[in-house]
């Protein structure tokens, strides 16, 4: 019962993940359609999408980070054992923990700072800090997967990896 909740957990961010990919590709499919067709510029397009591009960012390393699907260099993995691959595993998914861990510190920090400073977007006046905020949600959620996947590396290898994953078992 535990694993699935988690489970779902885990989904549930990548499908938030994947949502903002849409975001991001219908914002500027609409953009381009609007400027080349009507010669028409959607007010704060540039940065409601740079914003959605920056919240894109932050929830797609908590999708990849989990399932390890983000760039890897596997040369001394791929000629060891499997107890060093796990060793390997464990190790690098530690220091990718401990990076997102303050990545996600100092991210809270520029979301304080776009709150208290109050900026917001040039044609709408819209505040800022929500869409960092947003981000940083993300960042929040990457730091828990990778945290559950270095729990389940550690404690439950045999819960990790994907059958469709072939490379990583």
């Amino acid at each position: 019962m535990k694993r699935a909740v988690m489970d779902r957990f885990i989904d549930g961010i990548e499908w938030i993940a994947a949502v903002f990919v849409g975001l991001v590709a219908l914002d500027i499919f609409v953009s381009v359609l609007l400027r080349n067709t009507l010669n028409y510029a959607i007010p704060d397009s540039f940065d409601i999408g740079r914003m959605l591009l920056g919240i894109l960012i932050f929830w797609g390393i908590a999708a990849t980070s989990y399932r390890g699907t983000h760039i890897t260099v596997d040369l001394i993995w791929a000629n060891v054992g499997p107890r060093y691959q796990r060793m390997i595993d464990v190790f690098a998914t530690l220091v990718l923990l401990f990076v997102v861990t303050v990545q996600t510190y100092t991210l809270f920090d520029k979301v304080r700072g776009t709150f208290y400073d109050h900026v917001e977007t040039f044609d709408l006046h819209m505040p800022v800090w929500p869409f960092f905020a947003v981000a940083w949600i993300g960042d929040v959620s990457a730091v828990l997967l990778i945290a559950i996947r270095t729990y389940r590396l550690i404690f439950h290898p045999e819960e990790m990896h994907d059958p469709e994953i072939k490379a990583t078992e």
